[in-house]
């Protein structure tokens, strides 16, 4: 059995001017769920890089000034069929809901629609949302800001 091959990746916590989050739906190979912007990083490209390439890739937002980054994920799963073992840094990005046009996208990587949630809408919703313990996470985020150490999901 051979081990999984790393793919590193980027993501981005975007929240709006009334602390909603931007997610975004996905479906693949049946499997329908949610989750933050963001992809793997490019060949010789850094964390930063490639969240904001993502964020405008996906969203069409250019110029985007990141914050900090609040946590990480390491997680085995398939991508296009391939198991990968994914290792994942998330970054806050703080932007008016206004600037997001996917219909500038240029990327769109099997997105089926993007929507802002609340976070009570998120934390009562049954959908699969990824990564698991998001809600919370914004939580901490929203009323004490950046961790001194990134938060680690577990799942």
């Amino acid at each position: 059995m051979s081990t999984p091959r790393i793919r590193e990746a980027a993501r981005a916590v975007v929240l709006d001017e009334n602390d909603r989050i931007l997610l975004l739906r996905y479906n693949e190979s049946g499997k329908v769920f949610w989750a933050t912007p963001g992809g793997a990083l490019d060949p010789g490209e850094d964390y930063q890089t490639a969240v904001r390439r993502e964020l405008g890739e996906e969203l069409g937002v250019a110029d985007v000034e990141l914050g900090p980054q609040i946590a990480t994920r390491t997680k085995e799963h398939l991508v296009q069929g391939e198991a990968v073992q994914q290792v994942e840094r998330y970054f806050v990005v703080c932007l008016a809901a206004s600037r997001v046009d996917p219909a500038r996208a240029t990327q769109t990587d099997g997105i089926l629609t993007w929507e802002w949630w609340t976070l009570t809408d998120l934390s009562a919703t049954d959908q699969t949302v990824y990564p698991v313990g998001l809600t919370e996470l914004i939580d901490r985020f929203l009323s004490g800001g950046a961790p001194d150490v990134p938060f680690a999901f577990t799942g």
